[in-house]
């Protein structure tokens, strides 16, 4: 399955971020089959070639929760951003608990 993801480039405590499409199963630091663009987080500055990533998500490639939601919030892509907190199966089990009570 393909994925679209950040790689992170850029010297110690300056981090830039490359947007590539990969396979899902690969290493991050593993070779790549395109460049989509790049963003820097300390800036909030990105470019991003929207016909090719509309291009592989219609082959199947499947955003990152963080790419998906930074691709809406660049109004890149359409849609919903999705939450990116995971819960362990012990604190969903509490806070059901606690919602009953």
């Amino acid at each position: 399955m393909l994925s679209i993801r950040l790689i992170r480039i850029g010297k110690t405590k300056q981090p830039t971020y490359r947007l590539v499409v990969m396979e899902k199963c690969k290493d991050i630091w593993a070779d790549y089959l395109e460049n989509l663009g790049h963003y820097n987080p300390r800036t909030k500055e990105g470019e991003f070639v929207k016909e090719r990533i509309e291009y592989w998500i219609s082959k199947g490639a499947q955003m990152s929760k963080t790419v998906n939601n930074l691709m809406i919030q660049k109004k890149v892509v359409d849609g919903k951003k999705k939450s990116i907190t995971h819960i362990s199966t012990k604190r969903k089990a509490k806070l059901a608990k606690e919602a009953k009570a």
